[in-house]
């Protein structure tokens, strides 16, 4: 069995203050809705053994405060940073999924944008929750994850259609249940 958490980076500023959309930053919100993912994931075995981040600064931070948020509850993971999540499409994004591989993670988890994230999300996810399924359709919200499972030992094997949707989860999901 293999587990992919796809990760969205946080709510950002609009604008960073060189004009480069690489270098844009969280903002408070994002910050705050990091750190509440970073709980839950804590919260929710297993964890990933590996993680991919995207070079650019919002990403990066995303994943610091994910890590901050969770570091005292469970094993610390690789990570790596790659410019190619970056604007990548998902057929690119799957190529790096299957790249994993090669380090052979039991689970993987990318952080990254849309909308290659959330396309990736959709065309791989062939089963699973309804109601999580229709939640993810409308959108991966920034700080959202989506977690789908693959039945199968090799990333080489990971396909459009194959996975199950395990769970999805926003910062706005995590409010709605902890009213409930």
């Amino acid at each position: 069995m293999r587990r992919l958490m796809l990760l969205r980076h946080a709510k950002t500023e609009t604008d960073a203050p060189s004009g480069q959309d690489r270098d844009r930053r969280l903002d408070d919100r994002g910050r705050s809705d990091a750190g509440e993912v970073g709980r839950w994931i804590a919260d929710n075995p297993p964890f990933p053994d590996l993680v991919l981040v995207s070079s650019a600064v919002r990403a990066q931070q995303t994943w610091n405060l994910v890590w901050e948020a969770m570091k005292d509850r469970v094993p610390s993971p690789d990570v790596e940073t790659l410019g190619e999540i970056y604007g990548a499409e998902p057929a690119e994004l799957l190529q790096i999924v299957r790249m994993a591989s090669s380090s052979d993670p039991g689970r993987l988890m990318l952080v990254g944008h849309n909308p290659g994230l959330h396309e990736l999300a959709l065309m791989l996810a062939g089963h699973g929750d309804k109601a999580a399924r229709k939640a993810l359709e409308d959108n991966l919200p920034t700080s959202g994850l989506a977690v789908l499972e693959f039945d199968t030992d090799d990333w080489n094997d990971v396909a459009f259609r194959r996975g199950t949707l395990a769970q999805f989860v926003s910062p706005k999901l995590l409010r709605q249940m902890s009213k409930d």
